[in-house]
């Protein structure tokens, strides 16, 4: 067991304040900080001991993942976990499955696109299935809404320029009841996109204000037309669910699900991936036939992950194999097994913990992580007070 000392990522979207805060570092941060990542991928990989997790893996497998992880995922570690800091809007987005990257990546490569290149859809062959739990208030637009819903948004706001793409909205019940609304509005020329934005905009101006979604909503869309002007990624914000997340409250989102992240932060866990799709809201590459064959067009009640309380943890439920979170409020006198046959990073938000194993003790402040290879047996607990950790396992 080591301390496991993560990698910044500061991109346009990253709050000043909110990591650096948790940190207890000064504020605001001289760069926009976006997010901490604590795993083995080759982009940016932690560090132990000073030496990159990906390559403590690569020497050792078994003992580090465990005989029944390394055979799985052929010698690596299959999540990446993070610290996500959101002060701006993500780009809309939505990521492959894993057949879906695998075919991906060989197309680009037997074209000859670099891997660095920023015209790249696919940089590796994993899908990205991923979880966030908020630690701060967590706003989010994620998968499309029931299309009724999304009818009832349209008819309030009464905008005649909207009338004409109505009927491309297909029936409730219907897989791709959003596929030719969305497929139109993402192909429209710039002139006709600029003119609808700007009438939905000044529809929207009448409705802010009232405690109901279709105020929300608006007022979402308003603020993203702002920053974004004449950006076709407005337009898709108006089929999304908008989702307010509180504190442990956490969002699941599979293979081809459309969202962005709105401003927060929050603990985010994943496949270790970084195939994005992107559809708006960023000045970075945009694939629009890519995106719209793998996005899923199927309607989500309820982008929520289930919870299972296990005491002083929170065990958030998802449908993959390639990682599993909890979270645990910890108070003076705790004392809980994290032994496992696979690895685990135990990761502290609030407070402090104390991880111990038979050997090794260490504390961790928010923000601080522990690397625990698989088959160690260790505890979690804190010395006084009380602690927040989460345990990322496979």
């Amino acid at each position: 067991m080591e301390r496991l000392e993560p990698t910044l990522r500061s991109y346009p979207w990253g709050s000043r304040s909110l990591l650096a805060r948790l940190r207890g570092r000064p504020v605001p941060a001289e760069q926009p900080e976006a997010e901490l990542w604590f795993g083995a991928h080759a982009a940016a990989p932690s560090t132990v001991r000073g030496e990159a997790l990906d390559a403590v893996i690569a020497a050792d497998p078994v003992a580090s993942l465990g005989a029944r992880v390394a055979a799985e995922f052929d010698g690596k570690l299959p999540f990446l976990l993070k610290l996500l800091a959101a002060g701006e809007p993500l780009s809309i987005q939505a990521h492959p499955s894993k057949q879906q990257a695998e075919e991906g990546y060989a197309r680009e490569d037997e074209l000859g696109i670099p891997l660095n290149s920023p015209e790249r859809d696919y940089r590796d062959r994993n899908h990205k299935p991923e979880l966030i739990v908020a630690l701060t208030p967590f706003h989010a637009i994620a998968g499309f809404r029931p299309p009724e819903r999304t009818r009832e948004l349209f008819d309030a706001l009464e905008c005649p320029a909207l009338d004409r793409y109505v009927s491309l909205l297909g029936p409730a019940g219907d897989p791709s009841a959003y596929r030719a609304l969305f497929t139109t509005w993402i192909a429209l020329p710039p002139g006709t996109r600029d003119e609808l934005i700007l009438d939905l905009a000044e529809s929207a101006q009448r409705l802010i204000g009232e405690d109901t979604w279709i105020s929300r909503t608006a007022e979402n869309f308003l603020a993203l037309a702002e920053q974004y002007p004449n950006d076709t990624g407005t337009l898709a914000s108006l089929l999304l669910n908008h989702v307010e997340l509180q504190p442990g409250e956490a969002l699941y989102l599979g293979a081809g699900q459309l969202h962005a992240y709105l401003r927060g932060m929050g603990v985010e866990i994943m496949a270790n991936s970084d195939n994005v799709l992107r559809g708006g809201l960023t000045t970075k590459h945009v694939d629009v036939p890519e995106l719209v064959r793998i996005v899923s067009f199927e309607d989500l009640e309820s982008p929520f992950a289930s919870t299972e309380e296990r005491g002083a943890e929170t065990v958030y439920g998802v449908p993959c194999e390639d990682f599993a979170l909890s979270r645990m409020r910890l108070s003076a006198g705790d004392c809980v097994d994290l032994s496992h046959d696979g690895p685990s990073i135990a990761l502290c938000t609030e407070g402090t913990a104390r991880v111990s194993s038979a050997e090794t003790e260490i504390d961790l402040a928010p923000g601080e992580a522990a690397w625990i290879p698989a088959g160690e047996s260790a505890t979690a607990g804190v010395g006084d007070g009380a602690g927040e950790l989460f345990i990322a396992r496979v």
